[in-house]
């Protein structure tokens, strides 16, 4: 029962926290949204900061299985490179580009988890897929997949970084549609362009 509220509440975080930021929204809300008092809430998380730890912990989780499932069911490193596209749509589409800023700004615990699981999770996936690439002849072999890597992983914050691109301006799912089109592109063989044509024109049609 624990468990299954405890997710509940966490569920109901993300739905509010994904629609208008981290900062606007108040415990208060979230009870309203889930139908529970606020008292309950706080049997479970002692605070809005807590929450959001736990919260951001788990979406953390849920990624890493499932960039582990895309790598696991992909026969090439263009494969997941489109099945991480088809990933991406999903999550930036949903995202309000404020909850980066707000997690920044307001729960550094939480940001240091997104932090330690770029730095120690994604850049290493990514160096991976870059060197089995790069086996496989699929990716530029004269690139340097640390520093790819790492650049990659940062283009990502950057996109949603609204002093960069106003979200009155910008769609953040074109933002980062367009700038992890230029890096897969960038890092391919022609080889590699070749297959990611035909998976470009199956995924757009």
């Amino acid at each position: 029962m624990s468990i299954s509220q405890t997710q509940r509440i966490i569920q109901g975080g993300e739905d509010l926290f994904l629609q208008a930021g981290i900062k606007s929204v108040t415990m208060d809300d979230i009870a309203k949204h889930l139908g529970m008092s606020k008292k309950t809430i706080y049997h479970f998380f002692n605070d809005k900061n807590d929450l959001v730890i736990a919260l951001v912990k788990k979406k953390l989780q849920d990624d890493e299985n499932q960039i582990n499932d895309i790598i696991e069911r992909s026969p090439n490193v263009i494969e997941e490179m489109i099945n991480m596209m088809k990933c991406s749509e999903e999550i930036f589409s949903r995202i309000n580009p404020i909850v980066i800023h707000d997690m920044q700004k307001y729960h550094p615990e939480a940001w240091a988890e997104f932090q330690k699981f770029k730095a120690e999770v994604l850049i290493n996936k990514l160096e991976q897929l870059l060197a089995k690439g790069i086996d496989q002849g699929f990716i530029r072999p004269d690139i340097d997949v640390k520093i790819l890597a790492k650049m990659r992983v940062n283009q990502v914050e950057m996109g949603f970084n609204t002093n960069i691109f106003p979200t009155s301006q910008f769609s953040a799912w074109k933002v980062q549609y367009q700038l992890l089109e230029h890096f897969n592109y960038g890092i391919c063989t022609l080889k590699g362009h070749k297959l990611l044509d035909q998976h470009k024109n199956i995924y757009h049609d």
